[in-house]
């Protein structure tokens, strides 16, 4: 799965980038600035992405709006989060992983 985070601290992206492709995902981040070519870049990877999550503790107001609305125009899944860390993100993936597996289950 393709997940971007909007709105996360730079300088966790290493961490959970790995914490993503260890569980089989890969992890974009865009910081929320939606200045100069910001909204541009914000809206390619949203475009690209299967799952956004955005942050709104350390996001501009501006970019949490923008990111909810261009994830509504591509009828993307959205997560909002006050904020996220390394425990959080292992909690959503092994929360996708028992989705999943229920619906395997369902399925055959």
């Amino acid at each position: 799965m393709n997940i971007l985070l909007v709105g996360g601290l730079d300088r966790n992206e290493a961490q959970l980038a790995a914490l993503a492709a260890s569980n089989g995902h890969v992890l974009e981040l865009h910081t929320g600035d939606v200045g100069g070519r910001g909204a541009d870049t914000l809206t390619r990877k949203i475009e690209r992405a299967t799952l956004v999550l955005i942050v709104t503790e350390v996001n501009s107001h501006g970019g949490v709006l923008l990111a909810k609305k261009i994830v509504r125009r591509f009828g993307k899944a959205s997560l909002i989060l006050r904020k996220i860390g390394a425990t959080r993100l292992q909690a959503l993936f092994d929360a996708i992983e028992a989705r999943d597996s229920q619906q395997q289950r369902f399925a055959s």
